[in-house]
């Protein structure tokens, strides 16, 4: 269809959307930076429409042929050249007889929203293609993560507005007055932070996503309450907690590097499960274990099936991160993870900041 001038927001917030549809990780601030390109380019103007939002929409290569896809199909047209030039804007010109001080807040305002619009992008980029100034200004972002430790009911009856009644406070209160009648105090069970056990796999097919990936568990036992328990799984299991309880994360990161002698190794997930299950299976009961995996097991995938089942019937979830599952086109057909898939409770992608986010949001609601 060919948009019209009535109406045209509508026709170009439904474009964004059918965008975000296809694959494309198009947020609140892309749409309102498409709809003020195509406002300053014109909308009669297709090619320059198209531009702009391959411009303002799209974060990465991959994003581009989908986009193109969505354009030609939402506006029944082909899609022009992606080399064509997008007509020259209208010269903007400053009055030197305004305040100085207008002018430098503008121009703070203006570097303000371009940071954030930057940040957002790179927050859906896939960390593993990131360049080692992107990384560095992703390892600042993942400050950013809300860490909420998941909750469970404790044995202890704590005060509350609703509940049942609590007999000792009730008879007390009255007995502050004298044995005259006092307000009925109530309680309920309270509430605990539960245990969240990460192993992430730094095997070498992993080695793109090791970094990012340590970056959040710091995250994790940062925020956790002191119940994040971190492990590693390649060829052997090994338990880096402590490492990560140094408060700056690339000191801590550093710390983990040196306690993990399997850095880019093979992967055995089906043995190391096994020997986690046999010397830690208390940390797992009861717990939010996260497994960060692309599954690529060099072992028997039976052996992993079998233990992630274990795994699963002693802890209250389980959470399976591959950072290859966001990928377009991607199907679950690796051994290790078609065989543990029946045995976890999600699946989630792993691949970029936003996931990680996501993840959190998952573990916190456990």
């Amino acid at each position: 269809m060919t948009p019209s001038t009535t109406g045209a927001d509508e026709v170009l917030v439904g474009f964004t959307r059918a965008v975000r549809s296809a694959g494309v990780p198009v947020t609140a601030d892309r749409t309102r930076a498409y709809l003020s390109a195509v406002a300053t380019v014109g909308l009669d103007d297709r090619a320059a429409t198209y531009t702009a939002g391959r411009a303002t929409l799209c974060g990465c290569p991959e994003d581009l042929e989908r986009y193109d896809r969505v354009f030609r199909e939402w506006f029944a047209v082909e899609a022009p050249p992606a080399t064509r030039p997008v007509p020259p804007r209208p010269a903007t010109y400053v009055d030197l007889t305004d305040e100085g001080d207008e002018g430098e807040g503008s121009g703070d305002a203006e570097a303000a929203r371009a940071a954030a619009s930057a940040d957002e992008v790179l927050r859906h980029r896939d960390v593993a293609a990131l360049s080692t100034a992107e990384r560095q200004r992703l390892a600042a972002l993942f400050a950013t993560l809300q860490v909420r430790p998941p909750l469970r009911r404790a044995a202890r009856r704590v005060p509350a507005r609703r509940g049942d009644i609590d007999p000792s406070r009730t008879l007390r209160a009255s007995l502050r007055q004298l044995g005259e009648p006092a307000e009925i105090r109530l309680r309920r069970r309270g509430r605990r932070p539960r245990r969240v056990v990460l192993l992430l796999d730094v095997s070498g097919s992993m080695s793109g996503y090791a970094d990012p990936l340590l970056r959040l568990a710091h995250r994790v036992v940062q925020g956790g309450g002191g119940r994040a328990e971190v492990f590693t799984v390649g060829t052997r299991l090994t338990h880096i907690t402590r490492a990560l309880r140094t408060r700056d994360p690339d000191a801590a990161l550093v710390a983990a590097g040196a306690v993990v002698p399997d850095w880019s190794g093979g992967t055995r997930l089906g043995e190391t499960m096994r020997a986690f299950l046999a010397r830690r299976r208390d940390l797992a009961r009861g717990a939010v274990v996260v497994i960060a995996s692309d599954g690529w097991e060099r072992g028997d995938p039976a052996l992993l099936a079998e233990q992630v089942a274990r795994l699963h019937r002693i802890a209250h979830r389980v959470v399976w991160v591959n950072p290859h599952g966001g990928k377009a086109g991607y199907q679950p057909v690796q051994r290790g993870v078609a065989a543990v898939l029946p045995h976890v409770d999600s699946f989630l992608a792993g691949h970029s900041l936003a996931t990680y986010a996501e993840l959190m949001e998952v573990v916190a609601r456990a």
